[in-house]
């Protein structure tokens, strides 16, 4: 795998949309090629060579093409959006929208993200070492799609609307998360390995949450019926099984009806 690094020499006097900075767009392209790529501050057009220096070479392929992104690149956006091949690795916070709409590949960021991570994500791997803000795995604002496949892991805490809309893929949470997790959930799995201040599963058709510490305010539309024995993350615990929500529109499989899941830790 070849790799491109680039190394922020210049801040935005707002923000950066950095949508062009994927393996996509990056492989078969000399480096001049890539510092010409079009990037967005507001309805301004600049180039990424404006705010990057570029080293290295790109791979022929997406799989084959690596991207280092070094500096302090917290207002700079999108980064791996739509990417379907390949690797980032972001040595720093960064803004919104890392790895929307993403199909494959794996992103690394070592730090911080903002919202919107892996919005609508349909495959690939997204590790963040640090803490993530909301909206992870969820829809964009006013669709009904979210996360439809692949993995977020983010080893911190996270807030609010995780899992929003999402059909199917994994979200693990290692810290707390706030309100809303899998709203309006069609399927997939959301694992919160720490406290929950409430509104796990509201209006949830499909899915499972597993949650290892508390819910706050459980909400109503559950009833436990189970304690099980549950594999998650590589480990197999104790759990108290709640189905619902009970007040939402309900599909049957084989005869059975399909219920939303809330595993709680014992």
């Amino acid at each position: 795998m070849e790799t491109v690094t680039m190394t922020l020499t210049s801040q935005p006097e707002l923000f950066l949309e950095c949508y062009n900075v994927t393996p996509d767009q990056f492989a078969g392209k000399s480096l001049a090629e890539i510092a010409a790529l079009p990037a967005h501050e507001g309805k301004i057009q600049w180039k990424l060579g404006d705010f990057f220096k570029f080293d290295g070479k790109a791979g022929e392929t997406a799989a084959d093409t690596k991207i280092v992104v070094n500096g302090d690149v917290r207002r700079m956006k999108r980064f791996g959006q739509k990417m379907s091949a390949g690797e980032i690795v972001i040595n720093n916070d960064t803004d919104m929208y890392i790895g929307g709409w993403m199909t494959g590949g794996k992103i690394t960021v070592k730090g911080n993200a903002d919202s919107f991570l892996g919005i609508a994500m349909e495959g690939g791997e997204i590790l963040i070492e640090g803490d993530a803000q909301n909206h992870v795995g969820s829809a964009y604002r006013g669709d009904w799609r979210g996360m439809s496949g692949g993995l977020i892991r983010v080893k911190g805490k996270a807030g609010n609307d995780i899992g929003t809309a999402m059909t199917g893929g994994t979200i693990i949470i290692e810290g707390d998360a706030f309100i809303h997790v899998l709203t309006h959930a069609e399927g997939g799995t959301v694992i919160i390995k720490g406290d929950v201040e409430g509104r796990v599963g509201g209006q949830m058709v499909k899915g499972d949450a597993y949650i290892f510490g508390n819910i706050l305010y459980p909400l109503p539309g559950f009833k436990k019926i189970a304690t099980v024995e549950k594999e998650v993350d590589g480990a197999t615990y104790t759990f108290d099984q709640f189905i619902g929500d009970l007040g939402e529109r309900k599909t049957k499989k084989k005869g059975e009806i399909i219920y939303g899941n809330i595993y709680l830790k014992k």
